[in-house]
């Protein structure tokens, strides 16, 4: 049904609100402070997208920039502005800039006052709206970027932002220290150095989602599916990552043997987001757990979203072979072969199932032969979610 929904949104060329949030243009005097302009547009688009809002993220924004021969880091024209916003078909660009005002005569606790300015381009519109701000000392960083978050929401939807009391506990302020290490993590060049960032930030603020998620995901890479888990964990509800960090977790949890806990994230993600791959991994987390027709129904789900993927096919298949259905099995295991014809293991299972053998004990190359699905495209879903809302 996805797959189908997806097609039709393309034919009928429907187009949902995407926000574009820019780095913000250092006007102070201190090249030490570029970073705080990525800072304040990844919170903005953060803020956003925690709350439903279609935000492009920052691989497709620099993707824009390289396309179109702009450094990221560069203050760049009002043109500029229009020709990247337009380049990834977004409806609304955010943008603005930041000044460093001195502290008070006298005070020298504080490192002084940030000044931050920002501007909102509708170009589906092609009109500007007016020009909005904060203004906060340059320790309390984080909780400026998240009331200037609440008012970019509530310029673009006045009837269902939360009232901005709410919507700033849901975010607890985090020390700026921890702030700029998780953006020079994500300015790294390598590797290792966004590992590091990203590890100072997280231990310099127990509650910062971010750099858990970012954490998480490097060794989810890396295979090191204990030590993933325990960063995914640890992301917060808030975080506009959190149900993709809650698919990963059900994924590092299946590779850890929990596959109840394996169950309750794959549960959480589909009640949201009901991808096929969500649906499938849930598929397979239930039948470790020996609910075969919990993982049959689980498996159907992801097929009726994509009958062409011969995993779906295969899986479905193998739940009802080992339950003993064989003529269930081999029209599923033939349905995989058909979208697959190489596919070894389904043909043997094909096999087995016209010669009505279920499984022997103690065969392990018969045993836990689910597949799972390790993408995950959640916006795509929010996209399409929001495009037929109109």
């Amino acid at each position: 049904m996805f797959r189908f929904l997806c097609l039709l949104l393309a034919a009928a060329s429907l187009r949902a609100e995407t926000v574009l949030a820019l780095p913000f243009f250092n006007h102070s005097n201190s090249a030490n402070l570029d970073w705080i302009g990525e800072s304040i547009a990844e919170s903005v688009g953060d803020s956003l997208a925690s709350e439903g809002v279609l935000v492009l993220d920052r691989a497709t924004r620099l993707e824009a920039y390289r396309r179109l021969s702009l450094r990221p880091s560069a203050e760049i024209t009002h043109a500029s502005i229009i020709k990247i916003g337009e380049a990834l078909d977004a409806t609304v660009v955010v943008y603005g800039f930041y000044e460093l005002l001195p502290p008070a005569e006298g005070d020298t606790q504080s490192k002084g006052s940030l000044r931050v300015t920002a501007r909102l381009l509708d170009l589906q519109h092609t009109r500007q709206g007016p020009p909005f701000g904060e203004v906060g000392a340059l320790e309390d960083l984080a909780n400026l970027e998240v009331r200037l978050g609440w008012q970019v929401l509530s310029f673009l939807h006045p009837k269902t932002a939360p009232p901005e009391e709410d919507f700033l506990k849901a975010r607890p302020p985090v020390r700026i220290d921890a702030v700029e290490n998780y953006i020079r993590g994500l300015l790294a060049q390598s590797p290792e150095q966004r590992n590091h960032f990203f590890t100072q930030a997280a231990r310099l603020d127990d509650h910062y989602s971010q750099p858990c998620f970012q954490l998480g995901k490097t060794y989810w890479e890396k295979k090191d599916y204990k030590t993933a888990a325990g960063w995914l964990e640890r992301a917060a509800r808030s975080d506009p990552h959190y149900l993709e960090a809650q698919f990963f977790l059900g994924l590092c949890r299946f590779h850890n043997g929990d596959f109840t806990g394996a169950q309750q994230a794959f549960q959480t993600v589909a009640a949201s987001v009901p991808l096929n791959e969500v649906y499938n991994d849930l598929g397979a987390a239930q039948s470790r757990l020996n609910r075969p027709d919990e993982a049959i129904a689980s498996f159907q789900k992801a097929l009726d979203g994509d009958s062409s993927d011969p995993d779906y096919h295969f899986n479905i298949g193998y739940i009802e072979w080992r339950a003993g259905r064989f003529d269930d099995a081999v029209a599923s295991l033939r349905a995989a072969l058909a979208r697959n014809p190489e596919d070894a293991e389904a043909t043997t299972l094909l096999g087995l199932a016209l010669e009505r053998q279920g499984p022997r004990a103690g065969d392990p190359k018969l045993e836990a032969r689910e597949r799972l699905k390790t993408n995950y495209d959640e916006a795509a879903y929010r996209q399409l979610q929001a495009a037929l809302a109109k």
